[in-house]
């Protein structure tokens, strides 16, 4: 059995009062370029998951969030071809500020039962299911 290094990515999902959950395209130039999914980043040495996602959030999206408003949900366990991806992910319905596209990437606001409609990276499909269930 080959070893690939374990790759922590912190998502979640941006729940607004609709119901509906933001996803974001990645940009051109990224890996799985075109691909929707939900916000989120690699955890850096010395975070935490919730810390991870208060920065990117930040970051992405120009909104602050807090670690209590991030309800842990479930995560997603998958093996791309050179890393294993490790990522749970959050639901969140509470933040300040507005939902902007800081880093040049495509968003939509979208129900859960449309989420299967988006293209989405093979780590992110199972979430869907969860997500259905829980909202």
């Amino acid at each position: 059995m080959s070893e690939s290094r374990l790759v922590l990515v912190a998502a979640c999902a941006l729940v607004d009062p609709d119901g509906r959950v933001l996803i974001s395209k990645r940009p051109e130039g990224k890996s799985m370029a075109g691909l929707w999914e939900f916000p989120g980043g690699k955890v850096e040495t010395g975070e935490d998951p919730e810390q991870a996602l208060i920065r990117e959030l930040r970051e992405e999206l120009g909104i602050d969030v807090t670690s209590a408003c991030l309800a842990p949900l479930t995560f997603a366990s998958h093996a791309y071809d050179t890393f294993h991806l490790l990522m749970p992910l959050y639901v969140c319905r509470r933040w300040e500020g507005t939902v902007r596209p800081l880093e040049g990437q495509e968003l939509a606001w979208v129900r859960p039962a449309k989420l299967r409609s988006y293209d989405m990276p093979p780590a992110d499909e199972p979430l869907i299911a969860h997500l259905f269930d829980a909202l």
